[in-house]
Formats: C-alpha cells, sequence, structure tokens
C-alpha cells in the first residue's frame, strides 16, 4: 500500500499505534479463537480489530516480513531505523527530505510508515527540536560540579549571507557559540559570550582570532585579555602573495620550453632534410647554427624552469616552516623554546620570503601581503611570551621553585596534541615517541608529585593548551556550516541549533570521545537512545484516497 497522503496520526483509532501493533500480534499468534471473541476480550471493536487484520493481510510483502514489521520488535526496529535515517543522512549530513522519502519507498518501508514529504517534514522538524533541547539539558547537568578551569577561545565569522558568530574552546573543540547575529561588533560578541558561558566556572585567558576589528576590540576591552594572532591567516596571506605568482612563473618557463623544443625539432628536421641535396643558389642556409643556437635556448629554458620550480619549493617550505616554528617547544627536540628564539625563526621565514620576492620580481600588491603578514609577527610572539609567563607562574604557585620537570611534563602533552596534527603518519609517529620521552623524563626527574601524578597530567594537559595560535578549527567549522547552508540555502536557528547540539554532544573525535565529554571531563547521555524514547513511534501511511476526476 503507497502512501499518496501520510499523517501523524492513526486515523483508525486514538490508540497508541504500540498497543494496535501488540493486540494484532496477539491475534494472529492465537489460532483457536475467533476474531469477535478476541475483539470483545481486548475491549476492541470487532470491525475495527478486522480492519486492522485486513490492513496487515493486504501488504503487498513476504507474510514473513510484514508479520515482522506488525510485531512488538519490528515497530521498534522500525521506530529505530527511522530517527537514524534522519538524524545521520537528514540532519548530520545535510541529505534532503525528499531522499529520505525515496529512501522508505524503495524499501517499500512506506507500506509500514508515513514516508510523504508532508510526514516527513514534520518528524524531522520534531528531531531538531529534541536534539537542541537534549543538549541544554545536558548542558545544565555537566556544569554541575564542573571544576575551574582557564580556557582559551577561537572566534570567527562567517556569512550564509546572514552573520553567524562562531566560537570553539580548541582543546576539546567544544562549540561555546553559533548563532545568528544582526551585527558582528565588541558588544554583540561580548553579549554571546557571556551568554555562553553563564554558568560555567571558566574563565576566558586568551582569544585568538583573525585580526577583525570587532574581535580585536571584543578581546582587548570586553574580555580584557591578550589576543593570540590567527597562524591560518598569515599563512593564508603568504600563500596568496607568493603563490599564484611563482606558479604562473612556472607555467610561462615550461611553456616557453616546449615552444623551444618544437624549434628545435624543426631545425633538426630541417637540417636532415637538407643534408645529401644540392647545394642552393646563394648563402646556404647554416642548419648547424640553427640547431646549435636552439639547444643553448633550450638548456637557458630548462634552467629558467628549475629556478622557478625551485622558487615554488623554497616557498612552499618557508610558509610550513612557519608553523613548524610558532610553537613554545622544539618539534625536532621537544625542548622549550622562549620568545626570541621564535621571534628568530620566524623573521628568517619571511625574511626567506621576502628574497624569493625580490628575486621573482613580484607585484607591489603581492609585497603589501608579505608586509601584512610581518606586521602581525609580533603578536604571535607575544603569545608564546604570555605562555610562558602564565606556564612558569602555575608551576610556581602548584609545585614551588623546585619543579622543572614540569616543564618536561607539559611539552609531553602539548607534542601529543601536536602529534595528531601531523602531516604524515611517520611525522605523527616521531612525534608520538619524542612526547613519551618528555613524560618519561618527567617522570624520573620527580618520583611522586603532591598529588599524584594523575593530577599532575591533568594540569599538565590543561596548561598546554593555553597556548593557541590559530582558529582553524574555527574556520573548520565555518565549511560544515557552508556545505549545510548550500544544500538548503537557508539554515533557520532551530536547524542551527540542532547542528551545533550534533557537533558537541553526538561527533566523535579519533579518541572516540565527544567534545562535550573532552569539555567538562565526564560524559553526557546517549543521545541517540534519548531520540528514541522522546521522538513518536513512526505513523502508519493513511490509506489511499480515490483522486478526484
Amino acid at each position: 500500500m503507497s502512501d499518496t497522503h501520510s499523517t501523524d496520526t492513526d486515523t483508525t483509532a486514538r490508540r497508541p499505534r504500540l498497543d494496535i501493533t501488540a493486540i494484532l500480534e496477539a491475534f494472529l499468534d492465537t489460532d483457536d479463537s475467533s476474531l469477535r471473541d478476541f475483539a470483545r476480550q481486548r475491549t476492541v471493536p470487532a470491525s475495527t480489530l478486522r480492519h486492522w487484520v485486513g490492513r496487515h493481510r493486504a501488504v503487498d510483502l513476504h507474510p514473513d516480513i510484514a508479520r515482522f514489521f506488525d510485531s512488538t520488535p519490528g515497530l521498534l526496529f522500525l521506530h529505530r531505523l527511522v530517527v537514524a535515517l534522519h538524524l545521520v543522512f537528514a540532519l548530520q549530513n545535510g541529505v534532503g527530505i525528499r531522499p529520505v522519502c525515496q529512501f522508505l519507498r524503495l524499501c517499500r518501508l512506506d507500506r509500514f510508515v508515513a514516508a510523504s514529504y508532508g510526514s516527513r517534514q514534520r518528524f524531522a522538524a520534531a528531531l531538531e527540536q529534541a536534539v537542541g533541547d537534549f543538549a541544554a539539558t545536558q548542558r545544565q547537568q555537566s556544569a554541575e560540579g564542573m571544576p575551574a578551569r582557564d580556557i582559551a577561545v577561537a572566534e570567527d565569522e562567517t556569512f550564509h549571507p546572514a552573520t553567524c558568530l562562531v566560537a570553539i574552546e580548541p582543546v576539546s573543540g567544544f562549540l561555546l557559540v553559533e548563532v545568528y547575529a544582526e551585527r558582528r561588533d565588541a558588544a554583540t560578541w561580548d553579549a554571546a559570550l557571556k551568554e555562553a558561558l553563564a554558568g560555567l566556572p571558566l574563565t576566558v585567558a586568551v582569544q585568538v582570532s583573525d585580526e577583525a576589528k570587532g574581535l580585536l576590540a571584543h578581546a582587548r576591552a570586553g574580555l580584557g585579555v591578550p589576543h593570540s594572532p590567527d597562524l591560518f591567516h598569515v599563512g593564508q596571506e603568504l600563500s596568496r602573495a607568493v603563490g599564484p605568482a611563482l606558479a604562473a612563473q612556472a607555467r610561462e618557463a615550461v611553456a616557453c620550453q616546449g615552444r623551444v623544443a618544437l624549434r628545435l625539432a624543426e631545425a633538426r628536421s630541417a637540417r636532415a632534410a637538407a643534408t645529401g641535396q644540392p647545394r642552393p643558389v646563394g648563402r646556404p642556409i647554416d642548419h648547424d647554427e640553427r640547431v646549435r643556437a636552439a639547444e643553448q635556448l633550450l638548456a637557458g629554458c630548462g634552467r629558467c624552469v628549475e629556478q622557478c620550480q625551485t622558487r615554488q619549493a623554497r616557498a612552499r617550505q618557508a610558509i610550513r616552516g612557519l608553523g613548524d616554528d610558532d610553537h613554545p617547544f622544539d618539534l625536532a627536540t621537544g625542548q622549550a623554546v622562549e620568545a626570541e628564539a621564535v621571534r628568530q625563526r620566524l623573521e628568517g621565514r619571511l625574511a626567506s620570503l621576502e628574497t624569493l620576492a625580490n628575486e621573482a620580481r613580484l607585484s607591489e600588491g603581492n609585497r603589501e601581503r608579505l608586509g601584512k603578514a610581518r606586521r602581525v609577527l609580533p603578536g604571535l610572539v607575544a603569545a608564546v611570551a604570555f605562555f610562558w609567563v602564565r606556564l612558569r607562574a602555575a608551576s610556581l604557585a602548584s609545585y614551588g621553585a623546585e619543579a622543572g620537570w614540569v616543564e618536561r611534563l607539559v611539552a609531553g602533552m602539548y607534542l601529543r596534541v601536536a602529534a595528531g596534527k601531523a602531516r604524515c603518519a611517520g611525522e605523527r609517529r616521531r612525534l608520538q615517541s619524542l612526547a613519551q620521552e618528555c613524560v618519561s623524563a618527567a617522570h624520573v626527574a620527580c618520583g611522586e608529585p603532591p598529588g599524584g601524578w594523575a593530577l599532575a597530567e591533568s594540569r599538565a594537559r590543561e596548561w598546554a593548551g593555553w597556548f593557541q595560535r590559530s582558529s582553524s578549527c574555527v574556520e573548520g567549522r565555518n565549511g560544515v556550516l557552508s556545505l549545510h547552508h548550500h544544500g538548503l540555502h537557508r539554515l533557520g536557528g532551530r536547524r542551527l541549533r540542532a547542528l551545533t547540539a550534533l557537533h558537541n554532544y553526538w561527533v566523535r573525535g579519533r579518541a572516540g570521545t565527544t567534545a562535550a565529554e573532552r569539555f567538562f571531563g565526564r560524559k553526557p547521555g546517549d543521545l541517540f537512545e534519548h531520540l528514541l524514547e522522546v521522538l513518536p513511534l513512526p505513523a502508519r501511511p493513511a490509506a489511499r484516497r480515490p483522486r478526484a476526476a
């Protein structure tokens, strides 16, 4: 039976569908009782029971399949399947309602569950509301007993075209703010983050973002904390400054090399054709000279191509090197790197790019981009200096002056995080091994710290997270929102709230934990099981109605 029209309530009776299914299942399992007697025992009108039985027998599927879905286990499985279908495909991955309807029809589940667009749309709205409500409840419960701590916050804006404010706690990946706003000035950011942190024993100690004026004012005047420039945008600016220009030069050099190679081939062909021919009247063509000139020109083009490709490789190495150097710990040795050493390393990378710009004779606009990146450099260095000031003050307050081992422990925790962001598996394994060496060195240097190693490592992980140099986690989230917006052309407030809840309470990281579990330090409730409890059982398809003539 197809569901040309669907409804969210059973058209036969006001009884819950689970009760109807249980009564029908009991009757189908009874062979020695008449329909009328059974209906009287269950206080169901005989005509109603006859309708349920007839509807069951009219399903154009194998009897065993029909019997399963008209049983209590089958109905509960169908409920689980429909909720999972909407949660994973329609909400989490942005699949439209119509593909969901088509899926149900192709599986021939439209015999048991309403599969029209209207019914699925109403269910999707109910699911979005339930997901958002779950997050609000869990946040309130998880905040109770949460230990006080300092956090960093990464902030940025994206546009759909409405302005969407996005703020993430980068260590856990927990979305603190993800709301639409009329403005993106400092006052709007202040209000949004204040609401997000209400009732949480957290103190924002540093903010990382791009150089937007509203975000800068929000950090300095609203939060009263240092602003850490975003290395992500610095690298992007440098790539735009030198990447396209150097690539264009390399393409032109390769194209010129191809043209000269063709000229050389033509010269050699002409020389071969002239060999053995009678001497022409007048001065003969010096084919050998033409071939030698083309060969010399081709060799020069080869050197030019090599130079262009070498410049590209040097530029990539310098830009990547910024990311390798902007750390409070050396990724090669695990040793502490002071702010002055970081400044010298970053200065060297920028100087290398400026030398490349001179060699390649880049335009004034490209040089201005390099200058813009250089203006951010003092902020990057200041972020490293601020990290060391805070870390040493916290170490002194917690373990006293003789706690040099704390630096090794924090280095190990920092390198573990860096290993998760490594470019390749070999680099990841190297950093993980180096991190373990640092942790082991701390254990050797201090037999048993006050409070035990569990507390010391917990503090070290928190302190390592104080240094944040990039808001790339926010940029990634902006990309996810853009994909959802592109598929739907509009993200409503309810759907945005549900997507935020999915990110925090549903999506699991590499370690199998959600952002909420990492943020609150305790495991939240199961979102899917909650949805199974609060969402209604799937509605039956309505009977097919005759079409008007």
